[in-house]
């Protein structure tokens, strides 16, 4: 009887939950990745590499002449984008039910997230930069680095390394 009613709830239990297809599920988190607005911060992400990639193009090469500058701007394009999106796709499929994804993508298509969607690029490439500005003037300060050379210090680091060196 035991074995039975277990068979029973296996089948049933089978038949209640819905099936879904990797390839539904992969079709889901594409859509979540665009109506959630990450795409556009991977977009932001080849933004920012591009830019410091120009700096060191530029610190290495004061002169550039500007038609340099628009056929670098077509080094990562589409191509590479979808690239960036089938490796970010597996992390989701990892770690997200096809249930969670559906639910994500009617909760990221409500009027209510049009606003977030559209002011959260803006909003991270702003903190991003503060938070580089901020960055910057702590490793400059002289507090952090009086810190930093008493760590140095502390711990014999000159010592140790031309150890190391001999």
């Amino acid at each position: 009887m035991k074995i039975t009613t277990l068979l029973l709830l296996v089948l049933l239990g089978g038949t209640v939950n819905p099936v879904f297809s990797a390839t539904d599920k992969t079709e889901d988190i594409r859509k979540l990745l665009k109506v959630s607005g990450i795409l556009d911060q991977l977009d932001y992400m080849q933004d920012s590499l591009l830019n410091n990639v120009s700096m060191m193009v530029t610190g290495s090469f004061p002169k550039v002449p500007e038609a340099f500058w628009g056929d670098f701007n077509k080094l990562m394009g589409k191509k590479e984008m979808d690239e960036l999106v089938e490796r970010v796709i597996p992390v989701y499929e990892k770690h997200m039910s096809p249930e969670t994804v559906k639910k994500l993508i009617t909760m990221f298509e409500t009027p209510f997230w049009n606003e977030w969607k559209e002011q959260m690029p803006k909003i991270s490439r702003e903190a991003g930069q503060i938070g580089s500005e901020w960055g910057r003037e702590i490793t400059q300060s002289k507090a952090f680095n009086e810190k930093l050379e008493g760590l140095i210090k502390k711990y014999e680091l000159e010592k140790l390394n031309k150890a190391e060196q001999k």
